[in-house]
């Protein structure tokens, strides 16, 4: 599922399976999105079989990202701004890649620590016909597949502080 450029959305309840599409619109694995009342996300592929999972552990604030075996392949958090939405992406071998958007904007920025962009992701809402995320990966060292539990994780923080009435640094679903 390592493709430049995938479509997929969190449905309505936050709950069941959805679909991750291509450019061309063909099938190529599954988000499960597993309770109205968690977080939590698998990503399975086209046959459904569990590639990595995201979460936020008990009490805590930060999006966890696992692999089958529940090995840690990183964690999403949020920074504190102002006028923008920033968040940060750590990966377990030690690089931080930075996620920014304007304040009001839909559209998020991933960046290595030398100001590259490694990846683009935004909501659209022309490719089907509910609104969807669209992923686009410029990056050579992490996985769409990982990039996609990223979205999911920064999509799960706003959530998570729209409920909680906003905080600093900006707010809203993604």
């Amino acid at each position: 599922m390592n493709q430049s450029t995938l479509y997929f959305s969190d449905n309505f309840f936050s709950s069941g399976m959805t679909e991750i599409f291509n450019e061309q619109k063909e099938i190529v694995g599954y988000l499960d999105l597993k309770s109205a009342f968690s977080s939590s996300v698998d990503i399975l592929d086209k046959e459904q079989s569990k590639m990595l999972s995201g979460s936020f552990p008990f009490f805590s604030n930060k999006w966890y990202i696992t692999d089958t075996n529940e090995n840690e392949l990183g964690y999403v958090k949020t920074k504190f701004s102002f006028f923008t939405k920033r968040f940060a992406y750590y990966t377990q071998d030690g690089e931080e890649y930075l996620i920014e958007s304007e304040a009001f904007s839909r559209e998020y920025r991933i960046f290595d620590l030398h100001q590259n962009e490694v990846a683009h992701f935004e909501k659209v809402s022309s490719f089907f016909s509910s609104p969807a995320y669209q992923l686009k990966n410029h990056s050579d060292t992490l996985t769409t597949t990982e990039l996609i539990l990223v979205v999911m994780g920064v999509n799960a923080i706003n959530k998570r502080r729209s409920a909680n009435g906003g905080a600093a640094g900006g707010g809203g679903a993604v």
